[in-house]
């Protein structure tokens, strides 16, 4: 395909006659017999559908549209482009599309086109998108890569991936020369990925001036992010969007999400048709306000038609509705999605959006390197996810800002690498130093304190020599998708023989939990069913219970799946996702030629060897019981916790008793103040 795309007159394409441009927009206006129609696609050379046109004229009504020309001029003309706009604006459809035209119209003599998004959904539901605006098929012209998920080829010219999926292709590609334009996009988010992503780039355009680099953001960026890329004039272009509607204020204080309730209900009841979109703070409140929504749409009637609350969650499929629902079918439902975070671009395929309810407010970990866990706050938004969310409902809607109008808000989102733990990018850092990339130009350095904290914690797991480089070991670590001390448990699993079982402990615990949050009066019944997994040895290896019953039940053609983890409050798709996680990391181990030693679950020498491996990577996480009472003494910073109740040793799971010596797998201090996923171990193992 390759060959046939480059013998095309790609500067025919970038000189206006492209399937965007003139020629089709008079095909698409002078002509509804489109079977008469001998226009070819220039990307598979195949003649346009009917709906391709149909497309075309919704793309160009869309804000973007009226930039094109001065976007394909800047492109051409330098190497740095920052396009801002907000989420219905179409950025993150049309520029990597107009990208597209650029390289072909150079007959991608330097590469394709790659453009991250943060949350894998949201990269699939792009390219679904984009495939079918430019008439190609999904995983050959356009495609997207994942984790543990890739639908695409080497030939693809159009690539959706996350952030860090592109700064795991960095490891063998340094200088991403497979592409000629990479379109980095949700830059406002300021991730950590997104921000280490963009320091490497100023240094790859260095060595590569043939690239292009394409910032996309919902905001004007800040004077930190123009500052980035210098040395040569930086075009920023900004879409203009729809005006905001009425926005209306109010103080509800702490009882936004009564409030937020209520409107949804005034607005179901009173408003004309038109979705909800309620931005709340916790998972749990999302999910809780989902329930009592159905209840009340279930306990109700109104001649709007039908209430149907939708949560949607960042990473999890299946949240949002399929492009191109039935409008019949819209305006027989109001549909109400609950969010939290920084979720605005989730909502840039609905149309139908008509009110927005902010509670003004988000959930943030603040990772403390003295004593190594996230501590919990709730804060306000930002000036520019406040904008955000007002367009959304666009210039006829209504937005509901369930704070004073006259609170301040602080102007930019705060990076996330002031205040994550940077272990896993540190060491990253040092593998991108073996390939050439010794360079990394953050926006915002990383706090000093975490800095230290993450170059000792390497050093604790040997990952770094005597010298401060990669070790061997790390460079091995540095091969695996997971947190550094989950990598070197990996690696000393292959020392003690139990390979298998740790793979299933680490595909676990880097998934998704598997635990679904109950409605309260379920808790006991969810408690027995937990109760039929729990080990006696603790957490890990109830989780290798849940695993191995979830692949025994997957095996029997004549079962449910699905229904047998309803039944037993478990998520399927985070057991989906641990099994292809498990999978990816034994075939890791396979390809570096590291030994993969037969299952021996249930053994006590087995048992014993968990527990080595687990400990080699998670020494710094064990906690004693004081006064036998409960109370652990974490021993590396000196704080006491508690086990969490849903744990095997938990005041909910009376089975077990309490054990002197824990290893845990994670700390939450300010949320509740517990050890998670917590296993026995004694002096003598």
């Amino acid at each position: 395909m390759a060959q046939d795309v480059s013998s095309l007159n790609g500067e025919d394409c970038f000189e206006g006659n492209s399937p965007c441009c003139s020629d089709s927009e008079a095909a698409s206006e002078g002509n509804n017999d489109y079977d008469d129609i001998l226009e070819l696609n220039q990307f598979d050379g195949l003649p346009y559908s009917s709906r391709f046109y149909k497309l075309l004229n919704e793309r160009k009504e869309l804000p973007v549209w009226r930039a094109k020309g001065e976007f394909m001029d800047s492109l051409a003309k330098g190497q740095f482009v920052i396009v801002s706009g907000f989420a219905k604006t179409g950025r993150s459809s049309q520029i990597p599309q107009w990208c597209a035209e650029f390289c072909l119209s150079v007959k991608f003599q330097h590469g394709m086109v790659v453009c991250t998004q943060i949350h894998p959904q949201q990269a699939v539901d792009l390219t679904l998108r984009v495939a079918d605006e430019m008439d190609v098929n999904i995983g050959h012209e356009v495609g997207y890569n994942i984790p543990l998920e890739t639908c695409c080829s080497n030939e693809t010219i159009l690539r959706y991936c996350t952030d860090d999926m592109l700064l795991r292709e960095m490891m063998s590609d340094p200088l991403l020369e497979r592409y000629g334009v990479v379109v980095v996009d949700q830059a406002h988010q300021r991730t950590v990925a997104t921000d280490v992503l963009l320091g490497l780039l100023k240094d790859i355009a260095l060595q590569r001036p043939e690239l292009h680099v394409v910032l996309l953001s919902a905001v004007k960026p800040g004077p930190k992010q123009l500052a980035l890329f210098t040395g040569s004039p930086l075009p920023v272009i900004h879409l203009e969007a729809p005006g905001v509607g009425e926005v209306v204020y109010s103080s509800t204080g702490d009882n936004y999400f009564c409030s937020a309730l209520r409107l949804v209900l005034e607005i179901h009841h009173s408003e004309e048709p038109g979705d909800v979109a309620v931005f709340l703070v916790t998972t749990r409140e999302v999910d809780l306000a989902r329930d009592i929504l159905c209840h009340e749409g279930h306990s109700s009637t109104s001649d709007r038609g039908e209430l149907l609350p939708i949560a949607v969650h960042p990473g999890q499929p299946g949240t949002l509705p399929v492009l191109g629902e039935e409008e019949e079918e819209a305006h027989r439902t109001r549909r109400v999605f609950l969010t939290c975070g920084p979720n605005e671009d989730f909502f840039w395929a609905v149309s139908s959006i008509n009110f927005v309810i902010d509670a003004g407010l988000e959930k943030r970990y603040i990772y403390n390197p003295r004593i190594r866990t996230n501590s919990v706050i709730i804060q306000p938004i930002s000036t520019g996810q406040s904008e955000c969310r007002k367009h959304l409902a666009g210039p006829a809607g209504k937005c509901f800002c369930l704070y004073p109008k006259e609170r301040q808000l602080p102007a930019e989102i705060r990076p996330h690498i002031v205040e994550s733990d940077i272990s896993s990018t540190v060491l990253f850092l040092k593998r991108m130093e073996i390939a050439g990339l010794g360079h990394c130009d953050f926006t915002d350095r990383p706090d000093p304190g975490g800095l230290m904290q993450a170059l000792e914690e390497l050093d604790y797991l040997a990952a770094l020599d005597n010298d401060g480089n990669l070790s061997e070991m790390g460079i091995i670590m540095s091969e695996f998708p997971l947190e550094p001390q989950m990598a070197k448990t990996v690696l000393a699993s292959c020392e003690f023989d139990c390979v298998s079982e740790v793979v299933i402990i680490a595909a676990m615990l880097t998934a998704p939990s598997c635990f679904m949050v109950p409605p309260v009066e379920l808790k006991p019944e969810v408690t027995q069913c937990y109760m039929k997994f729990q080990h006696p040895e603790g957490d890990h290896f109830t989780l290798i219970n849940i695993y191995k019953a979830f692949k025994q039940y997957q095996q029997d053609p004549y079962c449910n799946e699905e229904k047998w983890c309803q039944d037993f409050f478990l998520s399927h798709k985070a057991l989906l996702m641990a099994d292809a996680l498990r999978a990816e990391l034994t075939d890791t181990l396979r390809r570096i030629e590291l030994p993969v030693s037969a299952p021996a679950f249930g053994s006590r020498i087995n048992t014993i060897n968990v527990k080595k491996a687990l400990l080699a990577g998670f020494f710094m996480q064990v906690a004693w019981d004081v006064d036998g009472s409960g109370n652990y003494f974490i021993l590396t910073h000196k704080h006491v916790a508690q086990i969490h109740p849903l744990s095997s040793y938990g005041a909910k799971s009376p089975k077990l008793g309490l054990p002197e010596w824990v290893l845990f797998h994670e700390h939450t201090f300010s949320e509740d103040n517990c050890l998670r996923t917590v296993t026995l171990i004694t002096p003598q193992e």
